[in-house]
């Protein structure tokens, strides 16, 4: 089981790293209930807003008043459209809603291993369920928003989500001197305090399970698939059993949150504009390191690790044996090779600080802001960067928490398979605070949650582009276009990304072998303003397969949404999807053949909304969808408002195979011209005003 008492860690030693005198006071006491996360998120806001509250000011740092929370519960959605569809859907389906509401609960048969409660609560209870996710995901953007500061909460809520919970500890002031000594020795004590927390985590594995934690996570990374059937596979999904069943039973993972929290706290924009300050006029020194060029004010190395500071010009840090801590002041730099990554089972933890210039990271495989049993950090403040990102890099856990922060500017993202915001057993977040960013993977990424991971990507503004697909040639091509080739139309792929959560399903007839199954993770996208395009392939824009959940969020702007299959608040297999956009003009499209908008296959909930009394487009000829459930789901299908266009060859709330499927639109005059009539050749039903019930589990409402 996982440890989630709170045990204080700043008394505890080790053998080999004694601990030194501590200067600094340690006065500030951690919140860690979840129910209080709302008020303590609040209560920031107002203090720094009238400069006070110093407890507040320790843990997430001061900031500029344009950098205050804002309170995005006001935006949730969730609840207040339950309100208003619920009494039609008991009314008209008086049959199938009970039976299947009964069915969605019953996990009797259903087996994988460690299932979230998160998802059993949205499967027993789906209304219930969606909207503590959405409660959760706008938390997230109000902390993420606050800037760098706000990252210790972005932890606690999310890891909040997955059951888990940091371990109880006073963080460390921050330093109001100017002294360069009392500052390093405040980064040294919070390296210390921080290694002592792995430690922690780590005591009970023997140093071979330390070693297979660290060793297994590549290729967990290289060749995780949804779905293995041996006896072909059977090997990977013993591996994957047993890395997860360490990290449950054996791995104190609360010491590992509160290690990332105090790491966290490094990047704190007053402290470091204060380290800057201080080492200003420092001289460069005259020591060269390995892998390094460029000005180097400090370079030292510890029991933690190598300690480097890197001046205000252009450095090249091209690492293969890791750093503890970069903190480079500014320049155009290079990173290459581990970078705020471990290099091996040993030195878990690693920080890079990088205060400002265009740079560009090109990393080894789990090589960027990678946890990998252990905390990895990097934290970019300003400037036009480029990430190259390898497998399994880009704000990662793995067995771990990774976490990239980037502030300003106008940045590229682009991915292989597990980057930016993946996880599985563990936690992987990328936060990206401003500027017209670009992101694209091939997938397993951009917000993928992996089992017992949480993966989330959270850009707070800027008109963004996402693309995700390209590469993984789906299974559906043997049956939908078996003569198809990579460049046809028909041809599929697999994306697995944009806030989709999934887990490890074991395809077979033996007992022991359906046993090694393991329940999906949580997915996590979050979009807070801007005019944004997404472009993804299979499975993807909050979809949830075998128990995960995919949560995606765009909270502002006229956006495009271009999926496939299973895209747009999906679910397969137990899983659960959520879609919401909140509000704009936005234009829905698909490559098909099947499933978007709110669609549910299989013992499973998908709710797609769009929010807002703006016009949309829906534009899916070549798919189905908006309010679809078989074979035991609960999909459905919100549209608030506008003078909505569809355009969709099936669906518009259509339940089949003892399921639910729901359509509503709830205000505007809306165009059916293009979706197609009935086979029987009459008018189509879909119509403004109207009521239509297909079948006992099937629901149109045009209001």
């Amino acid at each position: 089981m996982i440890d989630t008492a709170s045990v204080p860690q700043d008394s505890a030693s080790s053998p080999g790293h004694p601990r030194r005198p501590n200067r600094y006071r340690a006065d500030t006491d951690r919140f860690r209930t979840p129910s209080r996360l709302l008020n303590l998120l609040l209560t920031m806001g107002l203090c720094l807003a009238f400069g006070g509250c110093a407890k507040f000011s320790q843990l997430f740092a001061v900031t500029h008043p344009s950098d205050q929370p804002v309170d995005r519960q006001q935006q949730a959605i969730v609840t207040r459209l339950k309100a208003l569809v619920e009494p039609d859907l008991q009314d008209n389906l008086t049959t199938a809603l009970p039976a299947v509401r009964k069915s969605l609960a019953d996990q009797t048969h259903k087996i994988a291993k460690f299932k979230r409660n998160l998802v059993l609560r949205t499967l027993a209870d789906p209304w219930d369920g969606l909207a503590a996710a959405e409660q959760a995901g706008l938390l997230a953007a109000t902390a993420a928003e606050s800037g760098v500061e706000g990252l210790p909460a972005v932890i606690d809520i999310l890891e909040g989500g997955m059951d888990r919970t940091g371990a109880s500890f006073a963080p460390l002031t921050f330093p109001v001197t100017l002294a360069t000594d009392d500052l390093l020795t405040f980064l040294t004590d919070v390296l210390e305090q921080a290694y002592q927390d792995r430690e922690q985590a780590l005591r009970h594995l023997s140093p071979q399970d330390r070693e297979f934690l660290f060793t297994q996570a590549r290729p967990l990374v290289e060749h995780f698939i949804p779905q293995v059937a041996p006896p072909a596979q059977l090997s990977e999904a013993e591996a994957a059993a047993r890395y997860a069943t360490l990290l449950m039973q054996q791995v104190d993972y609360a010491s590992l949150i509160s290690a990332a929290q105090r790491l966290a706290r490094l990047g704190n924009r007053k402290f470091l504009q204060q380290l800057d300050i201080a080492l200003h006029n420092r001289k460069p020194i005259g020591q060269t390191v390995p892998g390094i060029t460029g000005d180097l004010l400090l370079a030292q190395q510890t029991s933690y690790g190598l300690v480097v500071v890197g001046g205000h010009g252009p450095n090249t840090y091209d690492l293969e044996k890791g750093a503890a801590l970069i903190i480079d002041l500014g320049g155009n730099d290079t990173y290459r090779g581990t970078i705020g990554a471990s290099p091996n089972s040993d030195l878990g933890n690693s920080v890079v600080l990088d205060l400002s210039g265009n740079d560009t990271y090109q990393p080894a495989p789990l090589g960027l802001a990678t946890g990998r049993a252990g905390i990895g950090i990097v934290i970019d403040h300003s400037g036009n960067d480029t990430y190259r990102l390898a497998p399994g890099s880009g704000g990662v856990g793995l067995a771990g928490l990774g976490i990239l922060y980037d502030g300003e500017g106008q940045d590229i993202y682009e991915g292989n398979r597990f980057t930016q915001g993946a996880a599985f057993g563990g936690f992987g977040l990328l936060v990206d605070r401003a500027g017209d960013d670009r992101y694209s993977s091939f997938g397993y990424a951009l917000g993928f949650g992996a089992p017992l991971g949480v993966g989330a990507l959270i850009d707070v503004s800027g008109n963004d582009s996402y693309e995700c697909g390209g590469r993984y040639p789906s299974a559906y091509n043997e049956t939908d276009a078996p003569n198809a080739h990579p460049q046809d139309p028909a041809f599929q792929y697999d994306c697995f990304g944009l806030g989709t959560g999934s887990g490890l399903r074991v395809f077979s007839k033996q007992p022991a072998h359906r046993a090694l199954s393991l329940a999906g993770g949580w997915g996590l996208f979050i979009d807070l303003d801007g005019r944004d395009r997404y472009r993804s392939a299979n499975f993807s824009q909050g979809h949830g397969y075998f128990f995960g959940l995919g949560v995606k969020l765009d909270l502002n702007g006229d956006d495009e949404h271009q999926a496939a299959r299973y895209g747009h608040g999906t679910a397969a297999h137990f899983g659960v999807g959520l879609n919401i956009d909140y509000q704009g003009k936005d234009r829905y499209g698909s490559k098909g053949p099947f499933y978007n908008g709110g669609a549910a296959w299989d013992g499973c909930v998908g709710l797609a909304v769009d929010g807002g009394t703006d016009s949309d487009f829906y534009d899916l000829p070549a798919s189905t969808g908006l309010g679809m459930g078989d074979l035991g789901g609960w999909g459905l299908f919100i549209e608030e408002g506008g003078a909505d266009q569809y355009a969709v060859s099936r669906g518009l709330g259509q339940g089949a195979e003892h399921s639910i499927g729901a359509f509503f639109d709830l205000e505007g005059r809306d165009d059916y011209s293009s979706v197609p009539p009935p086979a029987t050749g009459v008018r189509p039903e879909r119509l403004n005003r109207k009521t239509f019930i297909e079948n006992e589990g099937s629901l149109f409402i045009d209001r």
